[in-house]
């Protein structure tokens, strides 16, 4: 059993600040009444305790009210990424069975014409009130969310997260950072996305404040961390450069109360890493998924320059091991256990186990060194095999992002009639660097199979919502030429 996370935290630290937006702040005790206001008027459109809806809409502070009210209403919410197209949605709400999708106004289009009851924002504000009994207690299986994988090959599977999956998670996570009284943390992540959602789950478990951002802004985040509003952030390795590029235009450096940036979304280049060291921002890299409620390992701040470009050690309910591995330092697919793993999938793959004699297989290959640190090298399916040889893109990249004069890189591998497959970069550059001088520039830093065959020059790359890097679309741009 657990406390409802809202009601509880509402009762011990109702003065709190919950969140903040631009000029705006709300504490816990009037997320509570704004969430009660809004679960009272859920019931009123005839929704019930165990029902599944899905959410669309932005990441913006009528979002947070809406979570939370459902969740005090006790339904399961599928968080639909507002990103994805019509028929991309179309085809979740077809699979996820729901009984309603809750939808902002301003995502009328992306839902016109679907099967599914739509209840639109400005009309559930609009709403009677019904009377409400709110449960004080949760069991710790209870399905809280669902998300849809980013559906890397195939269809994406919707991942059940429990109450259980959050908690495990959340404590997990304070565990390794610690908490502070004045903690805040700084959201430009979706709150679709479990990078999202978690912060509002460590904020009401924390009685932590959130400093929410509808979208990311460099500019805004580097101000913010240089004066000290915030003390935590979660970031992926894009807009890790872009604050940086912020801080480093300024000669500036985090507020001395600043304690750490939360690193995830694939593995960190080590320039990145060195150029925050000069900012006096600790990056601790973290590793996780959808199917994990967020993280599983994630670098502790002593460990944060003595230990680069590993992903730490497993938080202290998690168990990690690398299949196969028979010596520290080898590679091969993570394996994962612990409470914060899905119980299973709905949908297309209800009937899949997840579970493989009880570990996640998560279809990353990474090693662990002599020390028990994680470190993650690519995912399985992006591995290119030129000639025998294995070629990981996130090393090539990690090579390249230190550049100068390039601002964005994704490398896949290319078919090749001699090598079998050869590696082929993608790259967005802020100067007048060539073809050429990036191929010197990758010789003298990696073997000579390494070496990208091609590059390519690109106005963007395709990523995802958290923009992380999307190198199976990569790949549909060369079988497109």
């Amino acid at each position: 059993m657990t406390p409802n996370w809202l009601m509880q935290r509402a009762y011990l630290t109702p003065n709190k600040i919950a969140l903040s937006f631009a000029d705006e702040k709300w504490t816990f005790a009037e997320m509570k009444e704004k969430s009660m206001e809004l679960a009272r008027k859920l019931k009123a459109n005839g929704l019930n305790d165990g029902d599944r809806i899905a959410l669309l809409g932005p990441s913006n502070v009528e979002m947070v009210f809406i979570i939370h009210s459902c969740m005090l209403v006790g339904l399961e919410i599928v968080m639909l990424n507002s990103r994805l197209t019509k028929k991309e949605l179309e085809w979740q709400l077809n699979d996820c069975g729901v009984e309603l999708v809750l939808v902002d106004d301003a995502f009328k289009e992306v839902v016109a014409g679907s099967s599914v009851r739509l209840l639109f924002f400005s009309a559930l504000e609009d709403s009677d009130e019904n009377d409400l009994h709110v449960e004080k207690t949760w069991d710790s299986d209870r399905t809280i969310t669902i998300m849809y994988t980013s559906g890397t090959t195939g269809h994406p599977k919707g991942v059940r997260q429990t109450a259980g999956n959050h908690v495990s998670s959340a404590l997990s996570s304070v565990l390794n950072l610690g908490l502070g009284e004045e903690d805040s943390w700084l959201c430009a992540m979706p709150l679709f996305h479990i990078s999202g959602f978690s912060i509002l789950v460590r904020s009401v478990l924390y009685g932590m404040e959130v400093r929410l951002y509808e979208k990311f802004d460099a500019v805004q985040v580097a101000e913010e961390i240089k004066n000290g509003s915030v003390t935590r952030i979660s970031v992926v390795s894009l807009t890790l450069d872009k604050i940086l590029r912020e801080l480093e235009a300024q000669n500036a450096v985090a507020h001395h109360s600043f304690k750490s940036m939360l690193a995830g979304g694939g593995p960190v280049p080590i320039d990145y890493l060195e150029r925050a060291d000069r900012c006096q921002i600790p990056v601790l890299q973290t590793y996780g998924m959808t199917e994990t409620s967020s993280q599983t390992a994630t670098l502790s701040a002593p460990d944060a320059l003595r230990k680069i470009g590993s992903a730490g050690k497993p938080l202290f309910f998690n168990q990690i091991k690398i299949d196969g591995a028979k010596t520290s330092g080898q590679n091969g697919e993570v394996h994962i256990r612990g409470p914060h793993v899905t119980p299973g999938y709905i949908g297309h793959v209800a009937d899949r186990n997840p579970l493989v004699d009880g570990w996640l297989p998560t279809g990353d290959i990474g090693y662990l060194d002599e020390e028990g640190y994680l470190y993650i090298v690519d995912r399985r399916s992006d591995l290119i095999i030129s000639g025998g040889e294995n070629i990981y893109p996130a090393e090539i990249e990690g090579v390249l992002s230190g550049h100068p004069d390039i601002l964005e890189v994704g490398v896949c591998g290319k078919e090749d009639p001699k090598w079998g497959s050869v590696p082929i970069a993608f790259v967005k550059t802020s100067g007048q660097v060539t073809a050429e001088e990036l191929g010197h520039y990758c010789a003298k830093r990696l073997a000579r199979y390494k070496v990208p065959t091609e590059f390519r020059f690109v106005e963007n790359l395709p990523r995802n919502a958290s923009n992380k890097l999307l190198r199976r679309k990569l790949r549909e741009w060369i079988e497109a030429k």
